[in-house]
Parts: C-alpha cells; structure tokens; sequence
C-alpha cells in the first residue's frame, strides 16, 4: 500500500500496522530509503533547520510578538494578530512553523485545539497536512474522517512514524514517481477540467506542494461533507477571485451557501473569514510561474549528495545560504551574485512588509470604528453593515499576504497589489462606521492607533479562564469568561 513509515533515527523504510480503534490497517513494507539514501539523508536535515532568513525561517517564534528576542519573538512581527482574530482560536497561538517532519508533534501541541476538553473544538481535518497516513484513514473512515474529533487521533498517529514524508508526493508502487494522494486537490482540479495524471513533470514538482499550501475552508454538513477540505479556486487564485467565490456559495458545488464565515469577530461583529497558506496561489501568477519556475526549483534545488547530482529534499528558504541560492537561483541568474540576490529578494520583502504592517493597523481601526459606532446607540444600521463588509474584506485582503509567508518572496508585485485593496477598504470601512454615528466618533477615532487600540501581547485558552485578564483590555471584554479547566492533552500526552 501508499504508506511507508518513516523514522528519523534511521536511514530506511519500514513497514507498520497504524492502529485506529479496534481495528488495524497493514501499511505494507519497503525499504526503499535504500534505493533513494542520498534523497533520504537530504530529509533529514529538516530535523536540525534552525536557521532564520530576514523575514522567515525555521526557529518557531509567536508570530505578534515583537517585544521579545527569538525564540519566543522577533523583530519582524505582527502585534495585532491577537486582536484582528479575536473570538477565534488562531487568537490563543499563533506561531511559526518548525517545518514538515515536525508537523504532527506541533499541531498537537498548540492552543488553538481545545486541550482542556475532551473535544478538541477542531476536526480530524487538521491532520490532513501532517501525515503520511490520511490515505489509510480515509479508506477505512471514509468522509466521516473528517469530521470526527481531533483528539481520537493522538494516540493512532506518531509523530515519529507518521509525520508528513516520501509518500505524501511519491508512489512507491510506481518507481516513486510523483502523485497526488490530496482529495481535495484532486476535486479542485476536477473541477477546473483538470486530471493531474495529465501533468508535466515540471507542473507536478508544483502540485505536490499545492497539497498543502494554498488556501481552502472546511465544508459545512448543512451542503456538502463535515469539515471536508475544500479549495476555492472556482473564479480564480488572487484575494479578490476568492473573496467573490466565498461571498455567494453554490451548495451543489461549494460544500456551503451564501457568505461563507469562519467567524464572528468578538468587537465587531463582523462575520470573518480566515485565510490559511496560499502560496501556491501568490506565486501561480508570478514571474518565476510565468517563466516555468515550479516550486521545488527553488525550494529542492538540484544538489550534490556525495557522488550523486539530486534535488533537495530538504524543504526551505534558498536565502539561507551562498550555497544553496547557487543551486535554486544561479541556473538561470548566471550574472548575479548570492549577495545581489539575497539583497534584491529582502529589498521587496521589506517594502511589502512595512504594508502589511500599515494594512494590518487599519484593519484594527476598521474593527475599532466599528465597535465605537455599535457603542454610540445610534448609528445608521444600514451603513454599519456595509462597514461591517468592508471589514470583512480589508482584512481578507490582509490576511491573504500576511498568511502567505514569504513577506512577498513569492510575488511582490501581487502582494502589493492585495495590500493596497486591503488598506483601501479598510479606511472604506471607517469612513462608513463614522457616517453611521454621524460623525461623532469622528473625534475618538483621530488617534494614532496604539493609543487607540494597543495590541494584545498576550492571550490563550488559559488566560481567558480569568476575569482579571479579560479587564486588561477594552476589547478582551468582548469575550465570554472560560470555566477554569486542567490540561487534558500534552502533545499525544494523556494527562488525565
């Protein structure tokens, strides 16, 4: 079968029996890391990447924290991030990733999932790009996978054995060619008229990664599959293509109908929706794209593993060092230097992260002219509502780079684009909640922003279980008071 378990601690490929429930599901054997070893010792050093970028890199960090160093924060932060989800778990934690071969062991832990309950408050789905596994799981649950708790799986899935791997994109049955094993994926493309079968070699060293990074939203039971993944690429892949499909859903299609929402901001009650990761989608229209680049050109370059000339399985940042901008970039930049294009890569990053900063504060304006106009008892229900739209989207907007992950790498001049449209409704927004009052809070609202609303610095599950926490700040006291509650889960840790 596709499975093949993977262990850091030695350089093969073994057969295993993933264990779910009562039943057994036999994963079949191999040793095929022997056939593949300079592949296979090239994953590996994805188990000690602990190098930063300027903008990235593989230290997790808190991703609004710039009042400490790494590697708790660091300096190229978000401070509103707290703020901008409130009354959504992406508010209790929100950190950077360690990488791939950590993904299971990670999500486990973070506060976003309910660890102080016996329901996690977020669905199975989460595991389905974090492991090898779900291919398994899903012919022996079937769509019923999706929606079922995230803490049945703790214990069945190992971080070890079961973290994201060869077969993720390879088919051992087919001299480990590439393959998709995303459902998701493959109806996305299905959808488009599309058969990843048909694919060029260069255009799957793209899709394999498409797996996982992009955007997608979770099917409602009410129209579709419980918490089934979804892609919404229907009307295309920037901001506003997508904002248009998840503005008016097609049940039969989409899996929902009407305005799609995630949530409901806590201070404005504006319905919100989360972007997750689409960086397939920032750089399907990029340069590089236009130019034939894929994804793995840049990410698994072509490299040197003793005698043997393979790409990379090492899965990061070209930027990291002299040698490996040689092998993603130099192929085809042949009159540059390593410095010049580490140089020219952080001269975008930095323009388009000093707009995401701007667009980000004044999408926390947006909120908190919102909230104000709400507060004054008389504001023009009508106009407060078109605000509230012009909320939700400034900050779609936002989110769509911020959430993106390359501070721009990918496609600065699209990622510039999106942050201007994100600033533009955003003011839209406070200029609409100013006229509701009419014009009285005109005068609140003139203030520079962190005197206005000052960030949340911190925020968790366990905080929100004290009311002197929720009095720390004029927004907290928008959410409900948690009843104070232990542990239940530490990673796949029982505790109780």
């Amino acid at each position: 079968m596709r499975h093949i378990a993977i262990l850091a601690a030695g350089a093969f490929l073994f057969g295993t029996v993933l264990t779910a429930g009562a039943e057994e599901l036999d994963l079949g054997e191999g040793n095929l890391a022997f056939e593949h070893l300079p592949q296979y010792q090239s994953y590996l050093q994805n188990y000690d990447d602990s190098q930063m970028t300027e903008y990235g890199g593989s230290v997790p960090h808190r991703k609004h924290d710039d009042f400490n160093p790494l590697p708790k924060g660091y300096k190229h932060a978000q401070p509103y991030l707290k703020n901008l989800w409130l009354g959504y778990p992406f508010s209790y934690e929100y950190d950077r990733a360690r990488g791939h071969v950590y993904a299971i062991e990670d999500v486990t832990k973070i506060d976003r999932i309910n660890r102080y309950s016996e329901q996690a408050g977020l669905p199975s789905t989460c595991y389905n790009c974090k492991t090898t596994a779900i291919p398994e799981l899903l012919e022996k649950h079937g769509d019923n996978f999706w929606s079922m708790n995230f803490h049945d799986f703790r214990t069945v899935l190992d971080p070890k054995m079961h973290s994201i791997g060869c077969t993720n994109c390879h088919d051992p049955a087919r001299q480990m060619r590439l393959v998709i094993t995303s459902v998701p994926l493959t109806e996305a493309l299905e959808r488009q008229g599309k058969d990843w079968r048909n694919a060029s070699r260069n255009e799957m060293r793209s899709l394999v990664c498409a797996q996982c990074h992009v955007e997608y939203y979770f099917e409602t039971a009410e129209h579709g599959v419980a918490a089934k993944p979804h892609f919404p690429w229907d009307k295309g892949m920037n901001a506003e293509d997508i904002y248009r499909f998840k503005s008016n859903g097609n049940p039969e299609r989409d899996g929902f109908e009407g305005q799609f929402t995630d949530w409901v901001h806590a201070v404005s009650k504006t319905p919100m929706i989360k972007v997750q990761h689409p960086e397939y989608e920032m750089s399907s229209d990029s340069v590089h794209a236009q130019a034939g680049v894929s994804c793995a050109d840049c990410h698994m370059p072509r490299s040197t593993e003793g005698a043997v000339r393979i790409s990379s399985h090492h899965w990061t940042s070209p930027l990291k060092t002299d040698e490996m901008i040689r092998n993603a970039c130099m192929g085809c930049h042949t009159d540059r230097t390593p410095a010049d294009l580490r140089d020219r890569t952080v001269y975008n990053q930095e323009r388009v992260w000093k707009q995401l900063n701007i667009a980000q504060e004044k999408s926390v304006r947006a909120h908190e002219a919102v909230r104000q106009a709400m507060e004054h008892g008389f504001a023009d229900a009508e106009l407060l509502n078109e605000a509230r739209e012009m909320v939700r989207k400034g900050q779609w907007f936002w989110d769509y780079v911020s959430a993106e992950n390359s501070a721009g790498a990918h496609n600065p001049v699209k990622a510039l684009d999106t942050l201007a449209s994100s600033q533009q409704y955003s003011d839209e927004a406070v200029r609409l909640a100013i006229r509701a009052t009419n014009h009285e809070i005109a005068g609140s609202m003139d203030q520079p922003i962190k005197e206005l609303v000052p960030p949340i610095r911190e925020h968790s599950r366990k905080l929100q279980q004290s009311q002197e926490h929720l009095d720390s700040h004029v927004w907290l006291q928008y959410l409900p008071l948690l009843p104070e509650a232990d542990l239940v889960w530490d990673g796949n840790e029982r505790l109780r």
